[in-house]
């Protein structure tokens, strides 16, 4: 009896110890479960061992690995557009014509207005003009006039024909002041000249001159077809 119970004691530690070292499992856990995974061994990733080979080392996979690289992509860079050439800017000139009265300016200034014209490429200047005085002979006949020139020539005096409102006659001398006409008569006094006197040619007037600084071929054009102009000629500027 002794003998029996010291042979089973003897296999419950057996069984004890098998079980401690996981030789009996527990078949009261799953059989998927993680740990029975884990300790499961692969047969076909086992390799013998020569005697003195040692071991690999074990793979160790890295936490981040480093990201493979990347090809760098190059855009074509397309040829630069050349840029449109500016238009060569037209061609200017500066143009004039005068002798508009009072009445003729309003005309011009109102064709002007409507012709389309940037404002500031004309203008009306008004122009001042003074009187004008001359040592008069006369009035005289064709004939008459034809004589007293033969005289005046023989004494070396100049002379022109003038019309005034006495008539036409020979202006001896022409002045812009009634003093310096009588001072010219003075100096032919002495050259002989008897008949003579001072008259006024022309009063004091005021006359416009229509002023055109830099006109394009185009707008010349356009100004020269204006009618207000009174047959005028445009002439270039001095």
């Amino acid at each position: 009896m002794l003998r029996w119970t010291i042979v089973v004691l003897a296999l419950a530690n057996l069984l004890y110890f098998g079980w401690t070292q996981g030789l009996i499992g527990d078949f009261q856990r799953d059989q998927r479960e993680p740990e029975r995974l884990q300790t499961q061994l692969h047969p076909e990733t086992l390799r013998l061992l020569k005697d003195g080979e040692e071991p690999p080392a074990p793979a160790v996979q890295a936490e981040n690995p480093a990201p493979a690289p990347q090809e760098q992509v190059t855009l074509p860079v397309p040829d630069p557009q050349p840029l449109p050439e500016a238009e060569p800017a037209a061609q200017t000139r500066c143009w004039q014509a005068g002798g508009f009265s009072a009445v003729q300016a309003d005309a011009l200034r109102v064709a002007l207005q409507g012709s389309g014209l940037p404002a500031d490429t004309w203008r009306l200047e008004e122009v001042r003009l003074g009187g004008r005085w001359i040592v008069y002979m006369g009035p005289y006949s064709a004939g008459q006039a034809a004589d007293k020139k033969s005289e005046l020539r023989q004494t070396g005096i100049d002379f022109r024909d003038v019309r005034i409102a006495e008539g036409p006659g020979l202006a001896l001398g022409t002045f812009p002041s009634e003093e310096l006409a009588r001072q010219g008569l003075q100096d032919l006094s002495r050259k002989g000249v008897r008949t003579a006197r001072v008259e006024q040619e022309r009063g004091e007037t005021t006359s416009f001159t229509l002023l055109l600084p830099a006109l394009t071929e185009v707008q010349l054009a356009t100004v020269s077809g204006l009618g207000a102009l009174g047959g005028r000629t445009l002439q270039a500027c001095e």
